[in-house]
């Protein structure tokens, strides 16, 4: 007989790897590309001392001159707190009882319901990576009703839970009590139906943006972070530490050209001895380097990535299209340079007496929650190149 016991049985043994697995290499090529580690974590942040230039106790000299002089290694100290990634299962009482007759049926019951959360958790992942880390989905330029038009669609998706924001003078102030699912998307027209109305004051101007459910300022430290040029990043000023500094080129003439990207990927070298790994960009960029290929006349070459990713190739160099890197834009990498510092894998989240199947606070059903602990730092920002305005039409 199926019961609450044995479902929690499954679940920890069972599914957990085989969660593990798809969440940490299938999420997303980039991710399966990026080394996971539980160094340098302390606590509930990450500090990880980080060298810059060379070391310094280097020179030549005559035969009885004076040897160089010691100059250790720069080191500047990065720190970040853990962010918490959640993804929570919901079955049914009635369900549960439904097929605790029939074993398979519970199978296939939970079965659906984890692929469900898989393919919910790979989807909000590899959005982070490419994210700044304040949840930011999407501007609102217009509202109905029961919907909001967006600048943009691109991190937006049916059965998704927001909030939405109205930009404060000091501090952005969330407008929703209860968190509003995507019903829908009128992608053409960039609107979004949610499962509720909205109550907006008449004639008010939509200042307002969406994030992804209680996610606000919490999210991974992504790309989007990292190739910022203001401010701050793990703690350290870059005004006062140009090496944090990615490089950032504007497509001339808003053309991608082989001669641009080899010029990303020399300066890259030269200037921070880093060798791009892997090369990332939106599908539209990817249809336009596809046909350069076309146009000189060269061998499309085809490479296998782990995770059963197949890419395109620069010279050696996979060239990936990926939903969330924004239209017009391409990024080279050096993977290397990248970690996910993690205080442990995917976990079940367990009460006091080991439980993870619990049910719902006032509601005929029950819940478990996947968690993991973690954050993406890269070691050496000026490694990393961007090239953007690139124009495909």
């Amino acid at each position: 007989m199926v019961t609450i016991n044995s479902a929690q049985d499954a679940l920890k043994s069972a599914y957990l790897s085989v969660v593990s697995e798809a969440l940490n290499v299938n999420a997303n090529p980039l991710l399966a590309k990026i080394n996971q580690t539980t160094n340098d974590v302390w606590g509930k942040e990450i500090i990880k001392l980080t060298s810059y230039g060379v070391n310094g106790g280097i020179g030549a000299g005559s035969e009885t001159g004076d040897l160089p002089s010691s100059a250790g290694n720069n080191y500047v100290k990065f720190v970040s707190s853990l962010k918490n990634l959640y993804g929570t299962i919901e079955i049914s009482d009635k369900a549960i009882r439904a097929s605790e007759t029939n074993a398979g049926a519970f199978v296939n019951l939970l079965n659906a319901e984890m692929e469900g959360l898989i393919k919910a958790s790979n989807y909000n992942f590899g959005r982070m990576l490419f994210g700044d880390g304040s949840g930011k989905l999407a501007n609102v330029v217009g509202a109905g009703s029961n919907y909001f038009t967006v600048d943009s669609i691109k991190f937006l998706i049916e059965g998704l839970k927001v909030d939405y924001y109205k930009v404060g003078t000091v501090t952005d102030v969330k407008q929703n009590t209860n968190s509003m699912r995507i019903v829908s998307i009128d992608r053409a027209n960039k609107r979004v139906y949610f499962d509720c109305d909205l109550i907006l004051p008449d004639g008010e101007e939509y200042n307002y943006y969406l994030t992804v459910q209680n996610s606000k300022d919490l999210e991974l430290t992504g790309l989007g972070a990292i190739f910022k040029t203001t401010g701050s990043l793990y703690g350290v000023d870059r005004t006062q530490h140009n090496w944090m500094m990615p490089v950032i080129k504007e497509a001339s003439e808003n053309k991608l050209t082989e001669d641009l990207m080899q010029s990303c990927i020399d300066e890259l070298e030269e200037v921070a001895g880093s060798n791009v790994d892997y090369i990332t960009c939106s599908s539209d960029v990817k249809r336009l380097y596809q046909k350069l290929l076309t146009e000189g006349r060269k061998n499309i070459d085809i490479m296998d990535l782990q995770g059963g990713y197949k890419a395109i190739s620069y010279n050696g160099i996979p060239v990936v299209s990926d939903r969330f890197v924004e239209d017009g834009t391409m990024y080279l990498l050096n993977t290397k340079d990248f970690e996910l510092h993690q205080l442990c894998d995917w976990r079940w989240l367990e009460d006091e007496s080991g439980r993870i199947i619990r049910q719902k606070a006032g509601f005929p059903s029950y819940t478990a929650t996947l968690v993991k602990y973690a954050d993406l730092i890269c070691s050496r920002p000026n490694g990393q190149a961007k090239i953007t305005g690139i124009t495909t039409i």
